[in-house]
This record gives structure tokens, sequence and C-alpha cells, in this order.
């Protein structure tokens, strides 16, 4: 049976209107002074319809076909069906839903991006990656292109007539884009050429649009070694004439295309530039900081696109634990009718299950929530409060990117699990959940880069400030609440877990002093401790929420399901954090000085 999917409208609607107050605090911004709750789900439902009957149908073909390389032409063909929705997406406006006017975008906040997105991903991880980096590419020149720049693509990509893409890494560097050798010539008339091979460009060549605006890190003849040499340019593949039409074809071809694991529907592109025609955007060698915006974008993307795959993987398992006939439960036949009951009754499929349901809507609360740190960083006209948003954004952004693709990878595996033999094959559509779930954990960074990022630059590089502050706010929010006696089992493992971060934090600062290799060797059990920590205040706001409509009389199903997921998260996944914690008291030299076992 084929997966199917169903827009989680209600969750959505609880975690933006009950839990964030979205529409209230977007009110605040001036830009968003006249945005009410009716738009608000009004796009919530427009987009889950396109999501689940346009974009969901294009998943298994896509994953089935692939992307097909003309090497002659250096075309690429996509699979079938995912031109032809792209074309609707752009025809509805989808593109423009939070550009700015000025170049034809709606305006609207990008946490109802986030949304729009989340859906997307649930239905086809691969085409969305299309549009998404497009987006990428319109933020990274809205905050650094020249005017000119910003005329000439802006435009077209805010429409979806052209998409984007990013070309940091080469075949030798990886992560480590201080390595790469891509050159960029400077050209009597202003122009560059680039020349150089670019590998892994995620959306690099296809027949979706008409042009693709590829943003390229090179160096310059006169850059310095390393990371401080890098400059950005963007490199369309035509060339523009002077009334912004398309010319002659930019010499940046596919030269060919990776066979993944997974997201066989996006062409993941090896490119080649032999000279291409590129222009300048910022300043010379400050091309790492500009791109950054990219990427910090796509790291909040990534986060989200393992959010989608939690929840169809989430649904999908479900409706089978529901119907799926096996064995007996332990306590005594629930289906005595039937020859066997159905497997939800047991236990540990409830809780793979149960760790599904935790991980995406507690992926959703955080989404949500940097999705309007974003907006208040960008559009609040208070400097104290963008200035914070700012900081709060850069800290968790790390914690998105990883912590919601650990467990993204750990629910698509789970959810598989419930299957059983059916899950393994590909008929269902669950092999494929976890097969294109692994990349997240690897692409824009691998979720060690992340932790890295998380401890060595945003706790330690500010002696932690932004984590002190974020930890404040947490325990302000319990000692709020303190005197509710409901919310005490919530309120302690929270209380315990923040008082032991700040003390491993501390003791590593002090280690690290001796021992550099501290901090690599603790990141990633450090971004896990955050993560639940995270998570924790989230999972106990929601719980609080529910208790208080629970008490007021409110029938929704959807309250008493939360305090049951909150009570099982807390019970059942949040205590992860014992063993990280555990294996923050140990030293790096046991992973470090072992000359003998890596011999």
């Amino acid at each position: 049976m084929p997966l199917t999917y169903t827009p989680p409208i209600r969750d959505m609607q609880f975690v933006l209107h009950e839990w964030l107050g979205a529409t209230a605090k977007l009110k605040e911004l001036p830009r968003y002074a006249d945005f009410d709750q009716d738009t608000f789900n009004a796009v919530l439902e427009e987009a889950g319809k396109f999501a689940a009957e346009v974009i969901a149908p294009t998943n298994s073909v896509g994953d089935t076909q692939g992307c097909q390389l003309d090497r002659s032409s250096h075309s690429v063909k996509t699979p079938d069906g995912f031109k032809e929705a792209y074309a609707q997406y752009v025809e509805a406006g989808w593109p423009a839903l939070a550009c700015e006017p000025e170049y034809g975008g709606q305006g609207l906040p990008f946490v109802v991006n986030q949304c729009l997105y989340e859906m997307l991903n649930s239905a086809n991880q691969a085409w969305t990656m299309y549009p998404g980096l497009s987006h990428g590419a319109y933020e990274a020149l809205l905050a650094h292109g020249s005017s000119e720049l910003k005329q000439r693509y802006l435009p077209q990509l805010t429409s979806g007539q052209w998409t984007g893409t990013m070309c940091l890494t080469e075949p030798h560097c990886g992560t480590d884009l201080g390595l790469l050798r891509s050159k960029a010539e400077p050209q009597a008339d202003g122009c560059y050429r680039i020349t150089g091979n670019k590998i892994f460009i995620s959306a690099g060549e296809h027949d979706m649009a008409e042009n693709i605006v590829h943003l390229v890190l090179a160096r310059l003849p006169d850059a310095p070694a390393g990371s401080k040499g890098i400059s950005l340019f963007v490199v369309s593949k035509f060339q523009l004439t002077a009334d912004g039409s398309l010319g002659e074809r930019n010499p940046i071809f596919c030269t060919g295309l990776e066979h993944k694991m997974g997201i066989h529907g996006n062409a993941t592109a090896q490119l080649t530039l032999d000279g291409a025609i590129g222009h300048l955007v910022g300043e010379p060698h400050k091309g790492l900081a500009a791109m950054f915006v990219m990427m910090n974008a796509a790291r909040l993307g990534v986060g989200n696109q393992s959010l989608g795959l939690t929840e169809i993987a989430y649904q999908n398992a479900l409706a089978y634990a529901k119907e799926r006939l096996q064995m007996r439960s332990l306590s005594g036949p629930k289906a005595p009718d039937q020859p066997a009951d159905p497997i939800i009754v047991h236990p540990d499929v409830r809780h793979q299950l149960l760790t599904a349901k935790a991980y995406a809507e507690g992926g959703r609360m955080l989404g949500s929530y940097c999705g309007l740190l974003l907006d208040q960083a960008h559009h609040s006209t208070d400097d104290a409060q963008r200035q914070t948003a700012h900081a709060q954004l850069a800290l968790l952004t790390p914690v998105v990117k990883a912590f919601l693709t650990d467990n993204g990878l750990t629910a698509t595996i789970g959810c598989q699990q419930v299957f059983g033999g059916h899950g393994y094959i590909h008929e269902t559509g669950m092999e494929q959940l976890v097969r294109d779930a692994r990349i997240n954990l690897i692409y824009e960074g691998t979720n060690a880069v992340q932790a890295l990022d998380l401890l060595g630059r945003k706790v330690m590089g500010d002696q932690g400030k932004a984590l002190t502050a974020f930890g404040k706010q947490i325990a302000a929010w319990g000692a709020q609440h303190s005197q509710e006696p409901k919310l005490i089992e919530f309120l302690l493992p929270l209380q315990s877990i923040g008082e032991r971060l700040t003390e491993v934090t501390q003791a590593l600062g002090a280690k690290a002093q001796r021992n550099p290799d501290e901090i690599g060797a603790a990141a990633v059990d450090y971004l896990r401790v955050v993560g639940h920590l995270t998570f924790g205040w989230l999972w106990a706001q929601a719980a609080n929420i529910a208790i208080k409509a629970i008490a007021d009389g409110k029938t929704d199903p959807i309250y008493p399901a939360k305090l049951e997921t909150a009570k099982f998260y807390f019970s059942r996944l949040q205590p992860e954090v014992e063993t990280a914690f555990k294996r923050l008291q140990s030293s790096a030299n046991v992973v470090m000085k072992t000359t003998h076992a890596l011999a």
C-alpha cells in the first residue's frame, strides 16, 4: 500500500495559536500589523491541500525513476510529474509567500512559510529541495547583493520563474571550505570568469525552470589562504542580456549526477565551471559570511525536512498498526472477534509510535518557535527584541538541524519497524522514508559539525551568554508554574537538566583550556542535552495548556493526547540525557589516546 498523507492542520493550529500565540506576537511587528488568524488558517488549509493532492503523488515516482543526465547536452530530466507540479506551485504563487513585496512577494511571515515547507517535505522531500534552495539563494542575495543584482535576480526567484542553488563544496574539501580551489578572474567590464569543480550540488541542474541562479564560492587572484580568502559570486545558468532576458548559455555544466542512497528525485549534481561569467556578491574575501545567510536558512530547512518525514512516517505507521493483526496482547485478547489482535496493543509498537509522535510534535513547536524568532530578528523595531531574537536563533539553529534530524532518523526507522518485514520492501514506502531521512544528518554540515558549532562557537565563543539567557528564560517559566502540582512531573526533570547543564558547561570550559579536544569529544552529547532541555521546556508548556483545557471542560481530543504524549516524552525519551551526562564527565583521552585500537 502506498504512503498516504493528511496535513496536520489541527496540531499546527495548536502550536501556532494556543501555544506560541504567533498572530498576536506578529501583530507587534509593524510589517505584520494587519496579519490575522483567519489568514494564517486559510494559508495552512490551502498549503495542506496542495502538498497532499499535488506533491505527494510524485514522491514514489521520484524515488523509483530518479533524475536522468544527458551527457551530450549536460541537461537533466527530473522524474515524471515533477515539472508539472512545479508549474502548479509557481502558478499558485507559493514561491512568493514570504518574499518582499518590492520584488513581487506576498510579504507573509517566515513562520507561515515554515508550515508550508513542513507539509511539502512530508509530501516529497526530494521535490521540495528545488524551491527550498531557491528561497535560500533569495535570502542571500537580499542580504548581500547590490541593488543591481537584486533587481536582476530577485523578482524571478520570488516568482519561481528561476530556481537557485548554493555551490560550496569541492571533491577534495567537503565541509572544510577553506581548502576550496575554484578561481575567479576579474574582467575589464567588472564581471568575473570563474573556473572550478563543485560536487553535491542539490538541484544543480534540472528541467523544472527556465534558468538556475547559482551562488558560487571561489577565490580571487589576491585572496589570502583559508576561509578568509573566499568570495561569493552569482552565476546564472544563462547569461543575462542588458534588459534582463536570458542570453547565451553560461559555461557552468552538469558533468555527473551522484548515485545516492535516498532523495533520488533531486538532482544532486557535479558542476564544472569553465570560465563562467559571474558577479561578486558582497565584499571581496567576505563570501563565507555572505553565504552563511543561505547556509543558516538551509540548516533550519534541513531540520524541517526531517520534521516532515517524521510526521508522514508516524501517520502511516499508526494506520498500519491499527489494522495489522498479529498475536494476542500479553494482558489478554483485545479483539476477541478477530483471530489476532491489532499490533497497536503491543508495548514496543506503541513505544515506536509515541516516539515518532513526540518527536514530530516537539519538532513542530521548535521549528515554529524559530520561525517566529526569525520574523522578530528581521522585522522588530525594538532593538532589544531584535538582538535577543538574533542571539537565540543563532544558538538554536544547530539544535534544529542536528536534534531534529537525529530524531527524524530514529523515528522513521521505528515506524519502519512497526511494519515488520513489509517495512523493508519498497511497496509500502517506509524504506524510502528511512533512506531519505539519512541524508539530513549529513548535508549542510554533519551533525557533529553542528554540535561543534553549538558548543565551540555559540556557547564557549560568547562565554555562555546566549545559553545562560535561554536557560534563565526556561527557569523563569518553571518558577512561574512551580506551585501547580500537575506540572511537577515535568518541572523537576527540566530543572535538573538545566542545573546540570550549567555545571557541565563550566567544567568543559575549564578542561578545554588544558586540552581543546575536550570540546570535540563532548560536542555531540552536549547538543543532545541542549536539545532535550529545549524539548522538555516545549513539552511542559504543551502539557500545561492541555491540563488547563481539560479542566475547563474542553472536549477536543488533542488535549488528552498532548498530555499523554508529554508524559511519554518525559518518561521514555528525555532520560537519554542521563547517558549523555555520564559521557560528558569522561575524558577526551579515552577517544584520542587510542594508538593501538585504531592502528
